[in-house]
């Protein structure tokens, strides 16, 4: 797999180079969200985190844990081997819409609507034979916005805002009872492991930020 220099190309032998293996970026926790012109923030979806990887005709679902879930949300593979293009490797958040729009991790985390499941697409490692994960993250949005434009059902890219909105949005999503915010240097690559390119500011109003502190007692 060659290094890509800016956009990914389609190529009809892509398939013949090995895929590399990857790592999860991390994002490191923190009490303030940064505001500055080199940043993109995302709200956080409560969801699972999931890389998609398709290969040809075989799609597969890696949690952070290396579990192999792909036979847990069909609609997600669905989605991916209905896509023009054969190969690529997708970071995102599996989760449940619940009745107002927004993430359902109850849902999610009951097994009961594992059908019904959808991938929050945030970032892209590779596509088509091209690793993507030195390009900055603009350029990585750009080709994931590109890979995702006819918005197959199933698999949506993630919406983001830049620059000095962060602290503003994050208290809309306080104020909607969301997860909180991920903010993400806009000019960095992909790192694998525990990054201070993203940082995750949560909600502490959350249920989720419950889950967290109790992990911890």
């Amino acid at each position: 797999m060659r290094i890509a220099t800016r956009f990914a190309i389609s190529r009809p032998n892509a398939y013949l180079r090995p895929m590399p293996k990857f790592e999860f970026c991390l994002p490191t926790l923190g009490k303030i969200v940064p505001s500055g012109p080199d940043w993109f923030h995302e709200i956080k979806y409560d969801g699972y985190r999931l890389r998609l990887e398709r290969e040809a005709g075989h799609v597969r679902l890696i949690t952070r844990g290396g579990h192999d879930w792909t036979k847990r949300f069909p609609r997600i593979v669905e989605a991916a081997l209905k896509n023009r293009l054969t190969r690529f490797v997708i970071d995102g958040e599996a989760i449940i819409r619940g009745v107002d729009g927004y993430s359902d991790f109850i849902a999610l985390h009951s097994g009961k609507h594992n059908d019904k499941a959808e991938l929050i697409a945030f970032d892209i490692l590779a596509l088509d034979g091209d690793d993507l994960r030195e390009l900055p993250l603009s350029v990585r949005k750009a080709n994931l916005q590109r890979l995702l434009r006819r918005r197959p059902d199933g698999i949506f890219a993630s919406d983001f805002e830049r620059g000095e909105i962060g602290p503003d949005l994050f208290r809309a999503a306080c104020r909607m009872g969301l997860e909180g915010l991920i903010s993400k240097r806009r000019d960095r690559p992909y790192r694998g492991g525990r990054s201070k390119d993203w940082i995750k500011i949560k909600n502490r109003q959350h249920h989720g930020f419950d889950r967290v502190r109790e992990s911890f007692a």
